[in-house]
């Protein structure tokens, strides 16, 4: 189907820091696909899509409603929630309408709804988990390294970003709940499932620069994903606020990723890529979201996929996905840990 006749794609949180980034990827890289930006506020995503521009339209959307509060008749290609969709209202919107639904805001622990709404209806729509570190973007680098190895010892996911960034209102909202519920992080340590707390959950991390920084434990779903994907017995995925007084404050986001195992030879290896973005965590994040969407409407790396419930690593390729961040502006570097 040509994107030019393709029904938009919602963005449910597309006037957002994350969202708004996503539509301008998403325009750059096609730039006749139909963009929907969905918020609470119409007149904050009327703006962001006059500046997106192209065929982008905007809607007011509430997922707190069974109809989002949308026109009746209005018709999607796919919903992209970069918001928490707390009454699984938009997934259920996708379910009707058959078409892929994205969930962006899920911890590991939060997935159980939208599992069992896939269980009730597994033919209705491409339901995709995307609770993952930037957007799935780590997992599929990890798995990129993994590839050179005969056996996986430990993958180590951190991100580094500016002292003052948090992403914006919508994941600020995510740490908050995180922080209400007193939520540990879920990591393999040692080939156990553990939840840190506290100190527990602290490491350090050493950036691209050599600086090294205190990592806090997320409990985002990497750890699950590459559980499955590889024989690791050691995953985890941090994040690190840089210091203010050594220029923290600025727009500067850091992914790492470690993956230590055995080459086909015998010999030990510690692998590592620093994928390095000059904007706050937001653009990352939008990167994957976009990766994410294209692939499964079937505009890159193959036809559009079908129902099922998916991680990342289910759908996309680690080898593309490393080539579409260079293509969208990350600074890619390959070096051993």
């Amino acid at each position: 189907m040509s994107t030019r006749t393709m029904s938009p794609v919602l963005l449910i949180g597309g006037s957002g820091h994350v969202g708004a980034r996503a539509a301008r990827a998403l325009r750059r890289l096609h730039p006749d696909l139909r963009i929907a930006i969905g918020g609470r506020d119409g007149r904050r995503a009327a703006a962001v899509a006059a500046e997106v521009g192209g065929p982008t339209t905007a809607v007011t959307v509430d997922v707190q409603r069974s109809d989002l509060g949308l026109e009746p008749g209005a018709s999607f290609s796919a919903i992209v929630t970069l918001v928490k969709d707390e009454s699984s209202n938009a997934l259920k919107r996708a379910q009707a309408d058959g078409v892929p639904y994205i969930a962006f805001s899920d911890f590991v622990s939060e997935i159980g709804p939208l599992v069992a709404h896939y269980v009730a209806r597994p033919t209705r729509a491409p339901v995709l988990m995307l609770g993952h570190t930037f957007g799935g973007t780590a997992t599929l680098a990890a798995l990129h390294l993994a590839q050179e190895l005969q056996s996986v010892d430990a993958i180590a996911i951190a991100a580094v970003v500016g002292a003052d960034d948090h992403g914006g209102p919508a994941s600020s909202a995510d740490f908050e709940r995180l922080r209400q519920a007193g939520e540990a992080a879920l990591v393999l340590d040692d080939g156990r499932w553990t939840w840190l707390r506290g100190e527990a959950a602290t490491r350090r991390v050493v950036d691209a620069g050599g600086a090294a920084h205190v990592g806090q434990a997320l409990p985002l779903s990497d750890v699950v994903s590459l559980a499955a994907a590889t024989d690791a017995r050691s995953i985890r995925t941090d994040m690190a606020a840089r210091d203010r007084a050594a220029g923290g404050a600025g727009p500067r986001t850091e992914l790492i990723v470690e993956v230590s195992g055995r080459r086909r030879d015998g010999s030990g290896a510690r692998l590592r890529y620093d994928i390095i973005d000059a904007d706050n965590l937001s653009r990352l994040s939008a990167y994957g979201a976009v990766i994410a969407t294209e692939r499964l409407l079937g505009l890159a790396g193959g036809p559009p996929v079908g129902p099922g419930l998916y991680n990342p690593e289910s759908v996309l390729d680690p080898a593309s996905v490393i080539a579409r961040l260079e293509e969208l502006g990350a600074r890619v570097r390959r070096t051993p840990a």
